[in-house]
């Protein structure tokens, strides 16, 4: 069964993870992903952190689920005949994607200046660390500091006193990388009524900006919007609290005013509904903090089990903050195919998380694992009409591996 996007052709210049991220998402729904590298690989490759913590295996898992159904072709982009291949890729492309800085786009000539006219067609694709002019438009930027640091999400994670929170890996990057992807689809859908190719350009700054677009604009209406403190959140009822045993509970009852009677008989404390500090959002928000240390005692006395089913019963709206390994044996994600089983050559039998889009008709697949770096080089150039003497004289230049 083909996916929705087979026979989309799509060149993945891309590094690190937003935008491999990105052609992951375009690959699993049926793109014909070629990942361009250099001849010593995408830096991702070298990335030894899961591996510092004792990691079970010597696969790259990070490199891994940004980088399954994509062929690999290494190419030194600062020679000529390197270049010259790409340059022929581009004219039959559907799409280019990139993430490098823009000078050492324009320095090696794979800008959009220099590739519009090879393909009047083509969809091009750029995403920066902090965005294509001003100041700062040659800084690296990772997703830790362009779109967690600088945005004002970790200040906002930070409870007063505590050090500053790290973001998960690659949070930022995915949401940059998904971001991308609508952009590409919306420029697909008017390539198809105009015929006209178009350039656009994204950032981990401003896909950041977008994801706290809720507080900020909160901000630019002059509102103060303070780091988070779960001992003075207004709305006692959007909270967590521990029980017994150690786990946490998160709660978002964001109209806790309907919520309120109900959820005062299933913690057994009749007396908080008819309080005047309690009864209703504001008197709640003024008196928070009393409320929230009623509400830790209360939660304190029970355990996950025994708060699990009375919270269940009432069908409140709430979660147990989990560990990645439980998460992903929770049964709902199962029962949703959060993730799926396949054979690694070097790992054997491996789940990988699925991405998050379902087509009933063309479902998602991942056909094929992480390449080698330059494994399908030789392929991609068989099927471009380059002979073996040709290849073989590439390779003697330096132009590919």
């Amino acid at each position: 069964m083909v996916g929705v996007l087979d026979g989309l052709k799509v060149l993945d210049v891309g590094h690190f993870v937003a935008v491999p991220a990105a052609g992951v998402l375009l690959g699993d729904w049926g793109a014909d992903i070629t990942k361009i590298e250099p001849i010593d690989g995408d830096a991702h490759r070298g990335d030894a952190s899961s591996s510092l913590r004792g990691a079970r295996s010597a696969v790259n898992w990070r490199f891994e689920i940004h980088n399954r159904n994509k062929r690999s072709m290494a190419l030194n982009l600062k020679h000529d005949a390197g270049r010259e291949i790409l340059y022929e890729l581009v004219r039959s492309a559907d799409v280019l994607m990139t993430n490098y800085e823009p000078a050492t786009l324009t320095k090696l000539k794979i800008d959009y200046d220099s590739l519009k006219d090879m393909n009047p067609k083509l969809i091009y694709a750029s995403l920066s660390g902090y965005g294509a002019v001003g100041p700062d438009k040659e800084a690296r930027g990772f997703d830790f500091t362009a779109a967690w640091a600088r945005t004002g999400v970790q200040h906002l994670q930070c409870e007063p006193g505590a050090s500053p929170t790290m973001a998960p890996n690659g949070m930022m990057d995915r949401a940059a990388g998904t971001m991308m992807v609508a952009g590409i689809l919306a420029a697909l859908r008017h390539r198809d009524k105009t015929g006209q190719g178009q350039q656009l350009e994204s950032s981990l700054y401003h896909s950041g900006v977008w994801g706290l677009a809720s507080d900020l604009q909160e901000t630019l209406a002059g509102n103060t919007v303070p780091p988070r403190d779960r001992r003075q959140a207004l709305n006692p009822l959007c909270n967590t609290y521990r029980t017994s045993d150690g786990f946490w509970l998160q709660f978002a009852m964001l109209q806790a005013d309907s919520f309120w009677p109900d959820f005062c008989r299933a913690i057994e404390r009749p007396d908080l509904r008819t309080d005047p500090r309690f009864g209703t959002m504001g008197p709640r928000a003024e008196h928070c903090e009393e409320l929230i240390t009623i509400l830790d005692d209360v939660f304190s006395n029970g355990t996950r089990s025994e708060w699990g089913s009375r919270l269940m019963d009432g069908n409140f709206i709430f979660s147990w903050v989990e560990t990645p390994e439980a998460m992903i044996d929770d049964p709902q994600a199962m029962a949703n195919g959060f993730f799926t089983e396949i054979d690694h050559p070097e790992a054997g039998k491996t789940r990988y998380v699925t991405t998050p889009v379902t087509f009933h008709q063309n479902p998602a697949t991942i056909r094929f694992t992480a390449p080698e770096v330059g494994q399908h080089t030789e392929e991609i150039l068989l099927e471009m009409g380059r002979s073996w003497d040709e290849i073989t004289e590439l390779k003697e230049m330096g132009a590919i591996i």
